[in-house]
């Protein structure tokens, strides 16, 4: 069994959504026994570049860590070196498939895998060790998946704030959160 699983967020410039789905990620894992090790990357990123300074001051509101933060360009790389690929919209999706076909099965959206994982119940991951979870939950997905009720595709995307207000940023975050904690109550229970 694996001790250790990979995830990965991925936006546009990852200045906003994915940073902020990651630094959300981290600070629901801290004190949980789960061995994840939880990045993000940019499809059109330029490395190094800060996170957007709404993103931070939505991120410092729910007491997330934001320092240490530079933005990582996405390659096939950074793709094939982890267990779950999860992406702010299905055209950037999309482009992590193309980049590594591979990824496919382990390649969602954000809000898509949030509605999969809903459908799971939480005892049926019971037992699996904390490193294996997320093996465990991208098979439970494919098991529930065809009795999951489409929803429109752009109901998938998490629109991008990078052009709104503060109120945008904070909704963002909002969204993030709820399509994060079904997620998460499987892959690392508290």
């Amino acid at each position: 069994m694996s001790e250790h699983a990979a995830l990965l967020f991925v936006c546009q410039a990852n200045m906003c959504r994915s940073p902020m789905a990651e630094r959300l990620t981290r600070l629901a894992l801290a004190g949980r026994a789960a061995p994840i090790t939880v990045t993000s990357a940019g499809t059109h990123a330029e490395p190094e570049a800060p996170m957007h300074p709404g993103a931070v001051q939505a991120l410092i509101e729910v007491g997330a860590d934001v320092t240490g933060f530079g933005s990582r360009l996405l390659s096939a790389a950074l793709l094939s070196d982890v267990d779950l690929v999860l992406t702010a919209t299905r055209a950037q999706r999309a482009h992590c498939v193309t980049l590594v076909p591979a990824a496919l099965g382990r390649t969602f959206t954000i809000r898509q895998l949030g509605r999969l994982a809903a459908a799971v119940k939480p005892d049926r991951l019971a037992g699996v060790e904390p490193g294996a979870r997320v093996a465990a939950l991208l098979a439970e997905v494919a098991r529930v998946r065809g009795a999951v009720q489409p929803v429109p595709g752009d109901q998938d995307d998490l629109a991008d704030p990078v052009y709104g207000d503060a109120a945008d940023m904070r909704g963002c975050l909002r969204q993030l959160q709820l399509s994060l904690a079904p997620i998460l109550t499987l892959i690392a229970p508290a």
